[in-house]
Formats: C-alpha cells, sequence, structure tokens
C-alpha cells in the first residue's frame, strides 16, 4: 500500500544527509564575516529552492495534464475505429473506412499539434518561473555591486 509522504516541517530539511539552510545560517554566523548579511544570503537561496520547486511543479502538473489529454485521444481514437468498423458493412462500406480513414490522419494530426502546443506552453510556463528568478538575482547583484 503506497503512502503519501508528509509535509516537510518549517525548516526541515528536505534531502536528508545535507544541511538545512538554518544549519548553514547558524554556521555562517559563528564565523561572524563583517559586512556579510547571513540572514540576507540564507533568503536569497531561498527564494532560488522556491522558485526551483515552483518550475517543477509547473512542469509535473503541465506534463500530467498532457499525458492525461493524450490518454483520452486515443481513447477518443479507438471508439471512432470501432464505430467505423461496425458500420463498414455491406456495399459501401470500403467507401466508408477510406472516408474515416482521411478523417482520422486529420484528426490526428490535430491532435499532434495540440499537444505539442499544451507541452510548449508547459515548459514555457515552468521556465518563466526560473527567468524571473534569474532576472531578481541579476538585479539585486547590480544593486549590490554599485559603489556606496
Amino acid at each position: 500500500m503506497a503512502t503519501t509522504p508528509k509535509p516537510a516541517e518549517a525548516g526541515a530539511n528536505p534531502i536528508p544527509g545535507l544541511p538545512s539552510l538554518e544549519d548553514l545560517s547558524k554556521l555562517m554566523q559563528d564565523f561572524k564575516l563583517p559586512g556579510v548579511d547571513v540572514g540576507a544570503l540564507v533568503d536569497w537561496q531561498r527564494k532560488d529552492l522556491e522558485a526551483l520547486a515552483e518550475a517543477n511543479r509547473q512542469a509535473y502538473e503541465g506534463f500530467q495534464a498532457l499525458v492525461q489529454r493524450r490518454n483520452e485521444m486515443l481513447q477518443e481514437a479507438f471508439a471512432g475505429w470501432q464505430q467505423q468498423l461496425q458500420g463498414a458493412t455491406g456495399q459501401g462500406g470500403l467507401a466508408q473506412l477510406t472516408e474515416g480513414a482521411q478523417q482520422g490522419v486529420q484528426q490526428a494530426i490535430a491532435n499532434f499539434r495540440e499537444l505539442a502546443e499544451m507541452e510548449a506552453r508547459t515548459r514555457g510556463d515552468a521556465w518563466k518561473v526560473v527567468q524571473d528568478r534569474l532576472e531578481e538575482n541579476l538585479q539585486n547583484l547590480s544593486r549590490l555591486l554599485q559603489p556606496k
């Protein structure tokens, strides 16, 4: 029986064996580096990790929707083929099958286009989260490098 993982407690390290951001923050504060805002560095890294987690979540959900839509398309196609085969009896049967095959090819092309657009949108949305965070990092760096 599968169990769902419990959400990580605030401040808990999601990766066993690696120090948490709080642990690293405490370690850096022990060094008492002059002019270094440890809290700001930890916050910066936290925002980076949150952006990556959000991008991953969006990509995961987008690809789940893509797979679900693909499965729906396959079910629709199989149902259509069954109807065509059942209705293709008698003298007009071959003509009906030919027409059905042409419609099937057109539908397959439309489905492929729809899936490609869904994939592009999913990738774009996930990348936008990372891009926005990178842009924010560059703005922070340029602000930090300005002479005081």
